[in-house]
């Protein structure tokens, strides 16, 4: 089922989430997320991952559509080589806004699946920003609160014009 998305302003974006100790307690929520990135989607033309405090949900769970579906239980990153980018992000909690922000270029990340199995994956380019960009919203961090200076904040609309 979609879900609402919260958007920018909504307090409880800034608020840490709780580990999953429990994984059958995440599967119906990990599937309104799967919905909820589709139908943004549809309506957006771009989203592929979400992250459950978006929905409302206070667990460390975030879900990718990227070609292949992904959920991620409480997800641990680390970054192999410390070497960082400058890209603009966008986000389905403001997705009229473009930001600037540094990222690492590369991460590993250490999760359990819907199956309680645990996993590893490493991200490079444009998946390492959107893992990281997830992660964060975890810990109640939106990437405004991550931008390079007072002038990275933009109109997806102005994005030709920077």
């Amino acid at each position: 089922m979609k879900r609402q998305i919260l958007l920018l302003g909504d307090p409880r974006l800034y608020e840490s989430c709780d580990r999953v100790d429990n994984h059958a307690s995440v599967a119906g929520v990990a599937e309104d997320m799967f919905d909820t990135i589709r139908a943004f989607r549809r309506q957006h033309g771009w989203g592929r991952a979400i992250a459950a405090p978006q929905i409302g949900a206070r667990v460390r769970l975030v879900c990718m559509d990227i070609g292949e579906r992904i959920a991620l239980l409480n997800p641990e990153i680390e970054f192999p080589d410390g070497k960082r980018v400058l890209v603009w992000d966008d986000c389905m909690s403001f997705p009229e806004l473009l930001v600037k922000v540094k990222r690492f270029r590369r991460c590993h990340v250490r999760y359990r699946d819907l199956d309680w199995q645990p996993q590893e994956m490493a991200f490079e380019g444009d998946l390492s920003e959107l893992i990281q960009h997830e992660v964060d919203h975890l810990d109640g961090i939106l990437t405004i609160q991550r931008a390079v200076d007072d002038r990275s904040i933009i109109l997806r609309s102005q994005r030709d014009y920077v």
